[in-house]
């Protein structure tokens, strides 16, 4: 069973301001709970072909992955897959304007796992909804206060 879970906020904050801070890898402790630290392994900044270490804390385990950046639209979109970790997984974040000076942005997940995660699939993807909701509101938060 795959997991493809997409979470969505508006945020009052102009488009520009989102995308920025949001797809910047440095940034993603402060907002993603479970992500504990980022290891850029290529030159920053931000491109495609960008490769990224992430380590977290999910479902009591630590993981361990590397996304490389696969698409990237400054201000539209951004779209990184796993090049090593625990399940082939694909993470994009959308933005569009919302009205002035807001924006609504989108954050899905999707992936395959393999081995005992196939197991916990359906599981997973309902513990991946619930910490990507709160990411977002924590990202909402952080944003909409710096205003």
């Amino acid at each position: 069973m795959a997991i493809d879970v997409t979470s969505s906020i508006e945020i009052s904050r102009p488009r520009a301001d989102v995308a920025a801070f949001s797809a910047d890898p440095d940034n993603v402790p402060r907002w993603y709970v479970n992500i504990i630290s980022v290891e850029w392994k290529t030159p920053r900044p931000s491109r495609v072909g960008s490769r990224i270490a992430f380590v977290a804390q999910f479902l009591g385990r630590r993981l361990v992955y590397t996304y490389e950046i696969v698409e990237f639209v400054q201000g539209e979109r951004l779209v990184m897959r796993t090049a090593e970790g625990p399940f082939p997984m694909e993470t994009s974040y959308t933005w569009r304007d919302a009205g002035e000076g807001r924006t609504h942005m989108a954050l899905r997940n999707r992936g395959a796992p393999t081995g005992f995660s196939r197991l916990v699939a359906p599981f997973m993807a309902w513990a991946v909804r619930r910490s990507t909701d709160r990411d977002l509101l924590r990202l909402k938060k952080i944003l909409e206060v710096a205003a």
